[in-house]
């Protein structure tokens, strides 16, 4: 039997695009009956790859969560850009908070990544500045109008969504709305 000399680019593009997707598919499904950890090597079998095929596509375990929760920080940074620009900015403020919370809870990917100092793919670290500007933009418009203590910063925010998300999956998930209020409470100026 002839075989080729060359394998077409596309086509391995085109496979390795599968892979990846058979493995960020095994990923969620950890991650869906609880586990964070996400071990390669489970992720390499049950993606019908070899380990080394995980590594070449997410490095490390950072790189694979930020690639699993890519999308529901695009999301989140969209709310925040629309927020930064709402005319009402308590309302604003009151919206980007619940949202995320939601997308936390929705999305535990998520909130491990808000939850690390730096991130692994370029990617992350873009979005995460969109949304730290996102945020400062709404924050500076809020201190102005006299809605929220003058020394919050997005750093806080950032802290403190992270803690109420939490405290929330402490207590089961039936507590939101209560801890937000909580939260913007103690926020008010």
């Amino acid at each position: 039997m002839d075989y080729p000399r060359t394998v077409s680019t596309n086509a391995l593009r085109a496979d390795s695009a599968r892979a990846r997707a058979r493995m960020l598919r095994a990923a969620r499904k950890l991650v869906a009956a609880g586990d964070l950890e996400l071990p390669m090597n489970a992720i390499a079998k049950a993606a019908g790859v070899g380990v080394g095929t995980v590594y070449r596509h997410f490095p490390s375990r950072q790189a694979l969560l930020e690639s699993l929760a890519a999308e529901r920080l695009a999301l989140l940074v969209d709310e925040a850009e629309r927020a930064a620009a709402e005319p009402d900015v308590a309302a604003a403020l009151a919206r980007l908070l619940r949202a995320a919370l939601e997308h936390q809870l929705g999305d535990p990917t998520l909130a491990a990544v808000l939850a690390e100092p730096e991130a692994a793919r370029a990617e992350t670290r873009s979005l995460s500045q969109a949304l730290t500007a996102a945020v400062i933009r709404l924050l500076e418009r809020a201190h102005a109008a006299g809605e929220i203590r003058p020394e919050i910063t997005a750093e806080d925010l950032q802290a403190l969504l992270c803690g109420l998300q939490h405290a929330v999956k402490v207590r089961g998930g039936t507590d939101n709305d209560r801890y937000l209020a909580i939260l913007l409470r103690g926020l008010r100026a």
